[in-house]
């Protein structure tokens, strides 16, 4: 491309050195007319296939990067939920649970995560949805700069996909963390909140919400308030709901805005429509009242059925 740049203005020079003059030698215009032939021959050459790739892998590689960084400045967004409360390992039965993480920029894409809670700590192995990233570092990029490289988290490559395994001081809680890009070669500090909301209630020991031991609920049947957040807020359920509790059991119907719900997920299981002629019916358990816990519910009324994340929350005052 360079090379054809200055080629044309060889060739220009060369057309106005030669109209410039009214006396020229005979040799000196047939020099001028060897140096056009040759300059409007390297022009009108036809590009090799080698020299086309150069251009294309060129003008590519700066898009991309151009891309990029216009990416690296979007604004942060807002992490964790207004009224949420800091849960610490002593709060939690050890195990292994995969858990949902709110993250400030969508560069930090996190497409899974397990928490792990063993001996009075939680640690959170974190998949990455791209390979951009050499460390992680639980503080700002300005305390990863003052510390000592030791300090700094690598990734270990699994299937193709980066997992960085970090320390997790609590869950609800915002919590500083900054990632070093292999390209940029430089921190980019976010913040991510572990959403307790997204366990299972066996996960929880006890002080999150009420049961229905703590509650004293008989066998019987409840109607019971009950409300609805997250989607697109279009859709919507009956509340009161009718809450039955069997041999220590509550089970809940949940009667939909639509019948265009074919599926619903509680606690890892899918329950199935008990009725969809007018709207769609289910009976989900429940394990947790007077707090929210994390239901999904798969739409068909899209072009292509849509699983969305829901937050209930069952009000036993009521």
């Amino acid at each position: 491309m360079k090379k054809l740049i200055i080629s044309a203005i060889i060739l220009s020079m060369a057309l106005a050195s030669c109209s410039s003059g009214n006396s020229v030698s005979e040799s000196s215009q047939d020099t001028k007319s060897e140096v056009i032939q040759e300059t409007t021959e390297e022009i009108t050459e036809e590009p090799t296939e080698e020299t086309t790739e150069e251009i294309t892998e060129e003008i590519t590689e700066e898009s991309t990067q151009e891309a990029s960084e216009e990416k690296q400045t979007v604004p942060p967004e807002e992490v964790g939920y207004e009224g949420m409360t800091a849960v610490y390992a002593e709060n939690l039965v050890d195990g292994e649970y995969d858990i949902s993480v709110d993250s400030s920029s969508s560069m930090f894409n996190i497409t899974a995560c397990k928490l792990t809670v063993a001996d009075g700590e939680m640690t959170a192995e974190i998949t990455m949805g791209g390979t951009g990233y050499k460390w992680l570092f639980m503080g700002t990029g300005e305390d990863a700069e003052n510390a000592d490289e030791s300090e700094y988290i690598p990734y270990t490559e699994q299937d193709g996909l980066n997992i960085f395994t970090v320390p997790v001081s609590a869950l609800d809680e915002v919590i500083d963390c900054t990632a070093f890009s292999k390209k940029k070669e430089t921190w980019y500090d976010r913040q991510l909140v572990f959403r307790a909301d997204s366990l299972p209630m066996t996960a929880f020991k006890e002080g999150r919400g009420n049961t229905v031991e703590t509650l004293g609920l008989a066998d019987g049947t409840y109607n019971m308030n009950v409300s609805l957040s997250g989607g697109s807020g279009r859709a919507s359920i009956n509340s009161p709901a009718k809450v039955t509790v069997t041999d220590g059991k509550a089970v809940a119907e949940i009667i939909w805005s639509s019948n265009k719900y074919d599926y619903m997920i509680v606690n890892d299981e899918k329950y199935l429509p008990v009725s969809v002629e007018e709207n769609s019916v289910f009976e989900i358990p429940v394990d947790i009242f007077d707090c929210e816990f994390t239901v999904y519910a798969d739409t068909t009324a899209m072009s292509t059925p849509h699983e969305i994340e829901y937050k209930l929350c069952f009000d036993s005052s009521t």
